[in-house]
């Protein structure tokens, strides 16, 4: 462990921190995002049964899950923001803390005696600070050079897959052997021990640490948290409205496909809970080997232009499939292309929008990329379900091949600046 306490004594000097220093901290962001994640997971896996516990109905589930959304979506620039001027240790430190509180909250839901539906729907509060992953990709942003970022934001694509995979099995495993309390309890003794490494391992400030960062001016004043107008300036900034923009519309039909997957894998692929459980390991694993292995590969022989015109393209393709698709077999045969689209979009698009602001505010862009998926979750049941209803599964290829389409005619007319600092 005392490789992992040299950067923290480095804290206020993170410019000097040596390469293995930068390496201790980066592997052991990669382990709090991973614990995090499997947490997160087994959360995901408890509250469909503890809500049924609790006599919701599929509506009140919903607003349970609209509630989430919501929170998460307003929390993750003003985290981010938070980030950026307090650093990645009270950052990362706060995430798991509002994650303890949540699982803690989650636990007691499920105690006989306590109003169950009420702490239920309080335990989505603490949502709104919950943003480990934005912290960890701040602090791998802030410790990799240029051109090795995408690369090093692609591994935490295995952060997600254990994640996936480990918290889906946990949370199921836990709550046929022990009950639904056993999860929530475990994931609150992990995001504990997360708070203390996150608190006495990882350096109070990574904004020092690479050549071209901006120190703050002694005695200044200090910009408010909340100051949203210092948020939204950022994306004011040039070619960031443009890959904001592609990022978004990208993830839009993909987005409102796996809102509404739980729906489409009973109905539609008629699928029991543990053949659905085991599409999505499978699901987290090609996760894991797309941003782990394959984007780091890609990364070193292609621009992040290519890149981004490439999974575009691959959404086309996949969109054209899911019209026509009819089986599970046919979803598992385009599975490995949606996820090289969804992992190659969101990797290169949050390269190029940390590369467009300066290395103060990259919490803060990374925080308004991690609303990006709240913002689906909580459009995706209202509008997904409408059309579910309305048109059926291909649906959903067809609004794929649409709006994809529309971006890869922007991409091709007006290419994205290639900066000095390009993926080679």
């Amino acid at each position: 462990m005392q490789g992992a306490r040299a950067p923290r004594d480095q804290g206020q000097s993170p410019g000097r921190m040596s390469a293995l220093g930068r390496s201790s901290v980066i592997l052991l962001t990669y382990v709090l995002a991973a614990t995090e994640l499997t947490c997160l997971f087994m959360q995901f896996s408890v509250v469909p049964y503890l809500s049924r516990k609790l006599g919701l109905d599929s509506i009140a589930f919903g607003y349970l899950q609209t509630t989430f959304g919501v929170l998460q979506l307003l929390g993750g620039p003003v985290f981010g923001r938070f980030a950026d001027q307090r650093g990645a240790r009270a950052a990362l430190t706060l995430s798991f803390l509002a994650a303890l509180a949540l699982y803690l909250l989650l636990a007691a839901a499920s105690s006989p005696g306590l109003p169950g539906v009420y702490l239920l729907f309080a335990s989505r509060l603490p949502g709104a600070l919950m943003h480990t992953l934005p912290a960890a990709q701040m602090v791998i942003t802030d410790l990799s050079a240029p051109e090795e970022r995408p690369a090093a934001l692609g591994r935490l694509g295995l952060c997600f897959g254990v994640g996936v995979i480990l918290g889906s099995l946990l949370g199921g495993t836990l709550v046929s052997a022990y009950g639904i309390q056993c999860p929530a309890i475990l994931a609150a003794l992990a995001t504990l021990l997360g708070a203390v490494l996150s608190f006495t391992c990882i350096p109070a400030s990574t904004k020092g640490a690479k050549t071209d960062a901006q120190a703050p001016l002694p005695g200044g004043p200090r910009a408010s948290v909340f100051d949203l107008k210092a948020i939204a300036s950022l994306l004011r900034l040039p070619d960031v409205p443009r890959i904001f923009l592609v990022k978004v519309a990208s993830n839009f039909p993909t987005g409102l496909f796996m809102v509404m997957f739980s729906i489409i894998s009973m109905d539609f692929f008629q699928l029991e809970a543990a053949q659905a459980g085991y599409l999505m390991s499978f699901f987290g694993l090609l996760q894991m080997v797309t941003q782990g292995l394959v984007i780091g590969q890609l990364s070193s022989h292609f621009s992040e232009e290519a890149l981004l015109r490439a999974s575009v393209l691959v959404f086309i393709v996949v969109g054209l499939a899911m019209a026509w698709m009819s089986s599970v077999f046919h979803f598992c045969l385009l599975v490995p292309g949606l996820v090289f689209s969804l992992c190659t979009l969101n990797v290169v698009t949050d390269s190029m929008l940390t590369k467009a602001v300066s290395t103060s505010d990259t919490g803060t862009m990374l925080g308004l990329c991690a609303s990006v998926q709240p913002l689906l979750r909580t459009l995706g049941p209202t509008v997904g379900g409408l059309l579910y209803r309305s048109f059926g599964v291909p649906v959903f290829g067809h609004v794929q091949v649409a709006i994809n389409t529309l971006v890869l005619l922007v991409l091709w007319r007006k290419p994205m600046p290639q900066r000095k600092d390009k993926v080679r």
